[in-house]
């Protein structure tokens, strides 16, 4: 819907009333708390002097002043790091936890931290990697590594 209305810009959105942004993610499902959250965000871009400056300077004092966005927690943090800044930061996401347990890699309590650190300090700190491998694990827990698992035709299966 911000597509079609031609409303994918920060100043845009940040401009935008929160009860029409609202209802132009509706579809996400709990739009009225997304939007407040959307907003929290871009007023800390625009804070941040745009989006061509928010990702100069030090990556980690970023991610730990994203932290202190409302709404905006590690999973989201990183994401935004990865995907929008090209940074390399590995996002641990409900698949990778999931995946990661099944393969007996980490325990059932290990926290995000402890999953992050696995992957940053075991593969080459590359953007487009963890890019790469992200989808690629998101693409197994959503098509074999369900809550209920379909191992028997894993491609990870004997790995």
């Amino acid at each position: 819907s911000l597509r079609k209305e031609n409303l994918l810009s920060p100043q845009k959105l940040l401009n935008l009333p929160l009860g029409r942004l609202a209802s132009l993610i509706k579809s996400c499902g709990y739009y009225n708390v997304k939007a407040k959250r959307l907003k929290n965000f871009l007023e800390f871009i625009k804070k941040k002097g745009g989006m061509a400056k928010l990702f100069k300077g030090d990556p980690f004092i970023l991610r730990g002043e994203l932290l202190k966005v409302n709404g905006i927690g590690q999973e989201t943090a990183d994401s935004i790091l990865l995907y929008a800044g090209n940074l390399p930061f590995f996002v641990v996401d409900a698949y990778t936890k999931r995946i990661l347990c099944r393969h007996n890699l980490i325990e059932k309590k290990a926290d995000y931290a402890h999953v992050q650190k696995l992957f940053m300090d075991n593969l080459k700190l590359d953007a487009d990697l963890f890019n790469e491998y992200h989808a690629l694990l998101v693409k197994v827990g959503k098509h074999y590594c369900k809550k209920k698992a379909d191992c028997s035709n894993c491609p990870l299966r004997g790995v």
